[in-house]
């Protein structure tokens, strides 16, 4: 059985309420004052009190062009990943170099080298650490990245995986742009980082941990220009349409039955949820989908509160919080799940230990 064992998710240091961010960044997307009103009221209604930026606010109205947010995206953000990676490692108990696979994951920004190969020297990885850089899957990427490490590991039952997420979503900024996607992306999304180590069955022995029992992947057809980036000479350009809660109200519960039904499971079987912090329109759309009580993804709405959206990293950051309350009852599946471009769906079967960290 393919076993997380340790969560590392990480934050920058620089922290603000949302009424403070909003006082900084609405400016630079608009002077008009009946927009100025539009964006302070559609921030204070995200779910959001407070964010972290990779950058002291007053850095952002310098921050005009793709060339100087992608630089300090792979200066800042390396250090990020670095230190999320060596928490996770440190908390599992794994040396560097017993690391075989490194899954990163972004979309906020690229390299090449990626970022992941940017850490094989600065974490002391061995040089033939089988390396997947990842960009694209945005949001989805960390329900993605568990089930694909999942796939890795199933295949490969004696190695050690770790799992990174890095999303500064304040890099990708678009001034002068008070569209309502660009409005609602600028008060929804934070920064941050996650590591996450994982243990083929060979290697899991008596580790800590939670299984990955199963996997389900779904994308679903004609919602290509819902969601996603439209990248050009300033960067990414948010893509964000109206319809897409919708398109999760509809599409996201057939596969989280199935995959269940796989293991002869029920929703109202499932003790733990991990969703995506997509917001919230999409955590009630999610709830309604699933018919399930307005408590059920109480953690997640917690982590948007305090950290907003953080993409690939979102449910990372939820999975961690679980993993550490404990409370669960030992031997219960679990459900984590996330939305992304595409517009895709991930759901991950988990099964918390018989005993909690």
């Amino acid at each position: 059985m393919v076993r997380i064992t340790s969560i590392a998710p990480v934050l920058p240091r620089h922290v603000h309420p949302q009424s403070e961010i909003t006082a900084a960044i609405a400016p630079l997307l608009t002077t008009d004052p009946r927009r100025l009103a539009t964006i302070a009221r559609i921030h204070a209604h995200t779910g959001v009190e407070t964010r972290h930026t990779v950058l002291p606010l007053d850095a952002y109205a310098n921050l005009t062009s793709f060339d100087s947010s992608n630089d300090a995206f792979v200066r800042e953000g390396t250090d990020l990943a670095a230190e999320a990676c060596r928490r996770a490692l440190g908390e599992a108990g794994v040396e560097p170099d017993e690391v075989d696979l490194i899954f990163f994951t972004s979309v906020t920004g690229i390299s090449a080298p990626s970022v992941d190969a940017l850490l094989v020297a600065r974490l002391g990885l061995r040089s033939d650490v089988r390396r997947i850089p990842s960009f694209g899957l945005g949001c989805v990427a960390g329900a993605a990245g568990i089930a694909r490490v999942r796939d890795y590991l199933v295949g490969h039952p004696q190695d050690v995986a770790l799992l990174v997420s890095l999303e500064l979503c304040s890099l990708t900024l678009q001034h002068g742009d008070a569209s309502m996607a660009n409005i609602v992306s600028s008060g929804l999304f934070g920064d941050g980082a996650a590591a996450a180590v994982m243990l083929g069955d060979d290697r899991a022995g008596d580790a800590p941990g939670v299984d990955v029992l199963d996997t389900r992947s779904a994308l679903v057809p004609d919602t290509a220009d819902a969601l996603g980036w439209d990248v050009g000479g300033s960067g990414f350009r948010i893509v964000l349409a109206a319809s897409l809660a919708d398109i999760v109200g509809e599409h996201l519960a057939p596969g989280v039955v199935d995959l269940l039904a796989a293991h002869q499971l029920k929703v109202s079987d499932v003790g733990t949820w991990v969703a995506h912090t997509g917001g919230p329109r999409i955590l009630q759309a999610a709830t309604r989908a699933l018919e399930l009580p307005d408590d059920a993804f109480a953690a997640s709405w917690a982590s948007l509160a305090r950290v907003g959206n953080l993409s690939s990293s979102g449910v990372l950051h939820v999975l961690a919080d679980e993993l550490h309350a404990g409370g669960h009852i030992p031997g219960s599946p679990g459900v984590l799940f996330a939305i992304g471009p595409g517009v895709c769906t991930e759901t991950v079967l988990l099964r918390w230990p018989e005993e909690t960290w």
